[in-house]
Order: C-alpha cells, then structure tokens, then sequence
C-alpha cells in the first residue's frame, strides 16, 4: 500500500494518477528533477535520507545492470538492490514519497510509493525482455504504487511502456539521442544530417533547419516526449489507447512488439480490462483479433452462453455497419423472412460471433470495423475456430447459411472440424437482401415453428445471466422468470421469491431481480437479485467491507477483502458487519485489496443489516 500514489483513472495496465508530492507529479509523466536518489551502497553504506516533501526519495541501493551472471547476481543478493537487504532503509521511516529500485527475481512489496525497474535502458528494443519484466514486477508489487522505467522512453516508445504498466519515465534517453544527432517524433528517430526541413513546430525548431544544432536537437527532443505524453494521458482518459498503439505499429517495431508480446500475457492484460467501455472499439488492424476483449468476448460465447434456441434451426447471417445489428436496415429486412422461425446468429470479424441475445453487449455494439470487401486468413482462421467451438456446444438440428460467398470458407472450415455435422443450407442467391435471396431464406424456413416474444425474452435475459456471472447462471438465478418493459430494457422478476420490505415487485407480487443495461448489455442487479445471487450455486463477486453503511460508492480505505476475479465493469456484492449492498466495480479485485484511496465501487443500493 502507497500513502502518496493515487491512481484516478485507467485504461487496461494504463493509469492515469498522481504522485502526492507538495506540488502533485502526474502520471504517466516525466520524473524531471522531481526525484532525489539517496545514492548507491556499492561504494559505502548511505544513511537513511531526510527526504523532500516535493520530492520522490530513492533510497539507497545496489542495482545490477541487466544482463548480469546469475552467480553474481546471486552473490550480491538476488537483483542486488538494497530495496531486499536486511539493513536497508525501510520506507516507511520517511514522511514523504518514496521509492526503491527492484528487479523481476527479487521484487515484493517494500511498502513504498514507487518502484525503479533496475535495468531499464537494456530493456528498449527487446520486447520479450522488457514484457517480462514489467509484468513480472507489476504483479509482484501493489497495485497502487507507480513504476518507475529509467533511461528508456522515445516519444516513439512511450506509448508502449504505459501501456504495459509504467508510470514514470524520464527524458534521459531523449536527450542523449539529440545530441548524438537523432531527432525524434512520435513516429520514429531521424539523423539530423538527413533533415531538409524540421517536421515540428515547439520552440527549438522555429529557429529553422540551419540554426538547429545538436543542442537544439536535444531539446527538441524533450518537448516532443512531453508531448507524446500528453497524447498518451489523452488517449487513457478516453479509454483508446490500444487503438492508438495499433496505429502507430505502423511506423515502429519495438512499440508492435511489446503490443504482440502483451497480448500473449492474458491474463495479464485481461485482468486488468474492463468489461465495457463507452468508446467504440476500431477493428483496424489484425492485432485487433488479439485484443483482451475481443478474446474474453470469443470466450464467454464459447463456454458460458447456453444456446437456448438449439431445437430449432441455426441461421448465419451477416454482420451490419449499424448495431446493435437489429437496428440495421438489413437485419430488418432478414428478420422479416425469418419470422421468428428460427435462432440469428451473426458472423463479424473482429468478433467472431454474436448471438441475437447478446448483440447489445461489448464489444458487440461497441464496434467500428476498416470494411474492404476481403478477408484475412488471421480473420477467417480466427472466426471459423470460434463457430466451431460454438457449435461444439449446441445441439441445432440444421444450419441456415444467409451469408455471401466470401463467408462460406469460414463455415466449411468450422464445420470441417466438427464430429456430427448438422445438414447446412446456403439460401443467398447473390447478395444477402436482394428479393431473390430474402424469398430464398423465407423458403428454407417454412413450415418451422415461430417463438413467442415471451421466450425471446426469458431466453434474452437467461443468456445475458450466463455471460455476466457465469455457465449455468441463467437458469440458477432466474427460476420462475417472468420479464417487464420492453427490449432492451428488460426487467427480470421473480414470482417465486417473498418479497422483502424495500422490494420493488410487480401488480402480481412478483419481485424485481434485474434490469437489462442496453448501453452495454449487461445485467443491473437489484438488492433481492443480489440476495439470489449469493444463495445460489454460481460463484459471487464479493468485496468484504469494514463496519459503515456505503452510500453511493465504497472508498479503498473500508475494503477488507475482494474476490480476485473482480474485473472492472463486474457486478459485485458488497457485504460487511453493518451492511449489504450492490453495485458496480472500477478497481479490479486484487486492485481494490492494494488500494489506498479513491473509489473501487459505485453503489446502487444498499441496506444496513
């Protein structure tokens, strides 16, 4: 736990935060000369600093370069920082912020409020080095304190770090490049001897290309960092910065990379990715397919969704630009051949996909995709391996293909890998809405069996149950279902529940359990629904609060205890000795358990017990 990191605000391993100092230091930022190291213990033992309230004290240490023997690392103490050794100065003899220097083998919690990843310059242009080491380290040490990466950020390469999980840089390396001649842009280096015209505009560089010497270069440097900063803090806020990285894997290797490298630390990643942002997901790239989302969304269609609708036929359809899709003009134009006569699904890259039942949910409304007509064989290979886990999973007595000749390949392949292949029927004559094509699908459907709108509810909200809380949990929380408002504002009651005082139910006595979010096509929980939840067999989301009553949000402070499998977005119940409550997570549970200060849930209702 820190007593001067506040973090205010995340994107992934991304925060945006502040180092409390006299005058705050904000994050992701420059360290500059807001730091005092107390000095390395190589030569002589250091006394324990005074330290400065506008100041980030590094205490003492004995840092290794990278690339050090094990046998000498193991001589000199393991990471050989004396942030581990038994005599060091401990942290919390200072008043003010601190930090101390570890490395991935050795670091633990030191009770500081920041941590100096020793080795860092060897860390850039090796980018299974550096992942390793920062996620290593940022599991190792609390949620709630800043990591410190010295002598490595570009303003090519910053965005890449944070993204990771670095909190602070400083502009060491900027500048020393400037004055060996490289002068640096968010989009890669230059050697100034090949520079006709200066492409910036900050104060070094209107002079023009002949007064701009190395020390000009060298400054300019520094500014275009600071400004690559300010970028990234922007993109953070608005929850883009992954769209921001893919984009600029386009100009630089190393920020590419560490993206890829990421993206085969899921776990990682996802626990630290909300489960809904308000921000569209831009599908520009094939990186995208990799994205925690993307995979998380892929994988709780695969193993948590029940398909409901498996007695009648599986109709694929294509995806459309407008979502949710139902709302599009050729959704409508299916659904009226349909008639309810059998179960849509939808087929999209970068999605995979996405059953009629959850298409308000993100990121399956919450996308925007580069349409060229073309189909990778990242795309089709990833799409066609996630129909066939999903039909692995199903039991439909025949497949329905409304899709266009460039979507065939996909299904043959998924269904290539099946044990029982369902009957499959192509009805698209030569594009999805022509008369000849919707009469074609009408035909294929006749003579089965409509669903009512009853059942398209409860089987609506029982799928979006299972998505949220987990396999099995439709059926477990919502026993005799009944469904109020209109789609896709549903509201789930029960009429087998006695009501409690405070219960909100219906003319007929039936209790008021959830409401359909259709923003981001998840599930609201009222008190008795958050009841049902922890007396039920499906796993609970559960944060352990102190003795208080929450009113509107819990602070970090009254957190006992939080299930480690919280993840941003997550519906959680809040329980303590005074209380029970429910509401919705923005830490994620190990985050909440680290945290010092700030809110980690947003309450909806709350009794005292």
């Amino acid at each position: 736990m820190t007593d001067h990191f506040e973090v205010h605000a995340r994107d992934g391993a991304a925060r945006i935060g502040e180092i409390r100092l006299d005058t705050p230091l904000r994050t992701p930022g420059l360290v500059g000369d807001r730091l005092h190291d107390a000095g390395s213990e190589w030569a002589a033992g250091r006394e324990t600093p005074d330290g400065d309230p506008d100041a980030l004290t590094l205490l003492p240490h004995r840092a290794l370069p990278a690339g050090t023997p094990d046998s000498v690392r193991e001589t000199f103490g393991g990471a050989g920082n004396a942030a581990s050794a038994d005599d060091a100065p401990a942290p919390d003899e200072l008043d003010v912020a601190s930090a101390v220097v570890v490395a991935p083998d050795t670091a633990t919690d030191h009770g500081a409020d920041a941590y100096v990843l020793s080795g860092g310059p060897a860390l850039v242009g090796h980018a299974e080095r550096f992942v390793d080491a920062v996620t290593t380290v940022r599991r190792a040490i609390p949620d709630d304190s800043a990591l410190y990466l010295a002598g490595a950020a570009t303003p090519a390469n910053v965005a890449a770090l944070v993204y990771a999980g670095v909190d602070l840089v400083d502009a060491d390396r900027a500048h020393v490049r400037g004055t060996q001649g490289f002068y640096l842009t968010a989009e890669g280096e230059y050697f100034l001897e090949d520079l006709e015209e200066l492409p910036c505009a900050c104060p070094a560089c209107r002079g023009g290309r002949e007064a701009f010497d190395r020390r000009a270069c060298a400054e300019h440097n520094v500014t275009a960092l600071e400004t690559a900063l300010r970028t990234v803090r922007a993109r953070i806020r608005d929850g883009r910065l992954r769209d921001y990285l893919e984009g600029q894997g386009r100009h630089e290797s190393f920020p590419t990379s560490v993206l890829r490298r990421l993206d085969g630390e899921y776990a990682y990643v996802e626990e630290r990715t909300p489960l809904f942002r308000r921000e569209s997901l831009l599908a520009a790239t094939e990186d995208t397919l990799r994205r925690p989302e993307i995979r998380r969304f892929a994988d709780r269609v695969t193993s948590r969704y029940v398909p409901r609708f498996d007695d009648r036929p599986l109709l694929l359809v294509p995806c459309s630009a407008t979502k949710p899709y139902s709302e599009s003009q050729s959704h409508a134009q299916f659904h009226r051949a349909i008639d309810y006569r059998a179960h849509t699904v939808s087929m999209t890259s970068p999605i995979g996909v996405v059953p009629q039942e959850l298409e308000t949910t993100y990121p399956a409304q919450q996308y925007d995709s580069v349409v060229t007509g073309h189909w990778s064989e990242t795309e089709y290979e990833f799409i066609a391996a996630v129909l066939a886990r999903y039909l692995e999973r199903a039991d439909y007595p025949r497949v329905v293909s409304h899709l266009p000749a460039d979507y065939r390949p996909i299904v043959d392949r998924a269904l290539d890998r099946l044990d029982t292949v369902p009957p499959v029927e192509h009805t698209v004559v030569d594009h999805p809405t022509t008369e000849d094509s919707l009469a074609s699908l009408a035909g294929a459907l006749e003579g089965e069996d409509r669903f009512g709108k009853r059942e398209r509810e409860h089987h609506t909200v029982r799928a979006l149950a299972d998505y949220v809380f987990g396999a099995g949990a439709g059926d477990e929380l919502f026993c005799d279902l009944r469904t109020g408002s209109r789609y896709p504002k549903l509201r789930a009651l029960d009429a087998g529940i006695e009501p409690r005082p405070g219960d909100d139910t219906d003319d007929d006595g039936a209790v008021h359990l959830a409401t359909m979010v259709p923003n981001y096509g998840t599930l609201s929980l009222t008190l008795a629904g958050a009841r049902r939840w922890v007396e039920s067999d499906v796993p609970t989301k559960r944060v352990e609060i102190d003795a208080f009553v929450p009113q509107g949000s819990v602070l970090a402070p009254g957190v006992i205890d939080a299930d480690e499998s919280i993840r941003v977005g997550d519906e959680v119940v809040v329980d303590g000795p005074e209380a029970f409550a429910v509401g919705r997570a923005q830490v994620h549970g190990r985050g909440m358990v680290d945290a010092t200060r700030g809110i980690v849930v947003q309450v909806r209702h709350s009794v005292e017990t």
